[in-house]
Formats: C-alpha cells, structure tokens, sequence
C-alpha cells in the first residue's frame, strides 16, 4: 500500500523532456510518454522488417536467419533494399528505438526526482551497438564492416573477426574489458550473496543490520567497502566494461590491422629485457 500511495503524489503530469502533455499518461504500471510511443513505432517497425527480411530468405529456422549488411563495394552509400539497405534501415530503427528507451528513462528519473544513473547507464551500453554498427563501419569506410542481424551470422562474425587480426585476445583493450567482466561477476556474487546471508537468516534468528556486513567483510579482508560503495563499486565495474569492449573493437581495424601479437613488440623490445635475449 506504501508504493501505491506514493504513486499518487508522483504520477502527475510535467517533467517531459519534448511535447509537454502529449502521451503524458501511464497504462497500468508502465509510463507512456512522448519517447515511450517512438519506442514501440521503431520496435515494432524494425522487428516488421527483420521478419519481412526473414519471409524472403530461404529458411525460417530462428538460429539461421540472418539479415546481412550491404557489402563493402557499396561503401557508405545506401543499398538496395535486398542488398543490406535492410540492414540500414533495421539498424536505424534499432538506434531509435534504443534511443526513445533511454530518453524515456531520463523523464520516469524527472518525476521521481531521481539522478540520471539508469539512463547514462544504458547510454553506454547503447553507445556499444553504435560503435559496431556505425562508428567502426564509418572509420572503415564501409557499412559492410558491421555484424550481420541473426544469432549463428552474429557469432560467426565474432569469431572471424577474431580470426581476422590472429589472436583477437592479445587486444590490450580487450584484455582490460574482460578483465572488469569478471571482476563484475565477482563483485555481484560477494555483494548479493552477503545481503541473502543478511537478509534470510535461519528459523528463529532475526534480520541481520548493514553493520553485520560490513563487519563481514572487514574480519575477512580488512575493509568493507558499505552499501552504498559496492553499488557505486559495481556500477564503475560494469561500465567500464562495456567501455572497454567498444573501445578494443574500434581499434581493431581503424587504427591497428595487423595481428594483436605483432602489437607487443614493443614491449619485447624494451632495453629492460637486453640482459635476457629471446632464444
């Protein structure tokens, strides 16, 4: 009953970012607004033509459809529309619709006179898919240097990406994004497995206090980090992440199109290693 009184004194109208009181209204539990209403036209448009794509392939098998870009002789020009022009519009309809999601996150974040961490949060990851589909194409030269729309072509691009500059994982860039991936696996597992031990004691004890947590975690490792560091700690772990992962993929092409391995000669050749010569 709590949240339902409070519902009360936020959903009012005011707070939108473009059309004033245009779709300012909920539907149930979910808020509409003027972004929430560009959301399902680019969702439902580009999934529209994902399935019309799939309708003039030759199989409907969900792990073999596939829609593909232009190729690379059409550079960034636009494509028939059976030539990767598909895949243009698709990828346009994917970057308003992912857009829309996060605008209207910033005016659900207005009403509750929240911070904008949601939505910058889910910019990154937005701003991953752009670096795929339009940064690193357009360094390229080529809209046909994005990865294909369809589960099996997807990863097959991954992997022949991988193939295609030897050894993908000697990427410093990636090495550091994988490196915050588990990181962020771990610190999610420490933090949600301390708060069911807090919060789900045995039969007939009671509800352990934040001050037991944190007494955990410095009879353990010496420092506890507190409620709201390990949200800011995961946050900070799960960006950077993300970032990483853009950047070691924009790299891999634009600025450096040789083997990964080949980059560290550098370090190989560093006067420090002179007293002990490679056999």
């Amino acid at each position: 009953m709590a949240m339902l009184n409070f519902e009360k004194k936020y959903r009012v109208r005011g707070g939108t970012l473009v059309g004033g009181d245009l779709f300012d209204f909920w539907v149930g539990p979910f808020y509409v607004g003027f972004f929430g209403v560009t959301t399902l036209f680019f969702a439902f448009l580009g999934t529209a033509m994902i399935l019309w794509g799939a309708s003039q392939g030759p199989t409907w098998n969900l792990w073999q459809i596939s829609i593909a870009p232009p190729d690379l002789s059409y550079g960034l020009r636009f494509a028939p529309l059976m030539e990767g022009g598909l895949w243009q519009l698709i990828t346009v309809c994917a970057i308003g619709a992912f857009g829309s999601w996060a605008l209207r996150e910033v005016e659900i974040c207005r009403k509750l006179g929240m911070g904008y961490h949601v939505p910058a949060a889910f910019s990154v990851a937005i701003l991953a898919y752009v670096t795929l589909v339009v940064i690193r194409p357009v360094l390229l030269g080529a809209w046909g240097h994005g990865f294909p729309y369809g589960i099996f072509s997807h990863l097959d691009w991954v992997s022949n990406v991988g193939y295609q500059y030897l050894h993908f994982h000697y990427n410093p860039a990636h090495m550091i994004a994988v490196s915050f991936f588990f990181a962020t696996t771990f610190a999610l597992s420490l933090h949600g497995s301390l708060i069911l031990s807090a919060t789900n004691p045995k039969k007939g004890e009671v509800v352990k206090t934040p001050e037991h947590e944190d007494t955990f975690f410095r009879d353990t490792i010496g420092y506890s980090i507190g409620t709201l560091g390990i949200h800011r700690l995961g946050l900070f772990l799960a960006l950077a992440a993300v970032l990483f992962s853009a950047l070691c993929i924009v790299i891999s092409g634009p600025f450096w199109s040789r083997g990964w391995p080949e980059w560290w000669g550098w370090w190989l050749n560093m006067p420090i290693w002179a007293q002990w010569p490679l056999k």
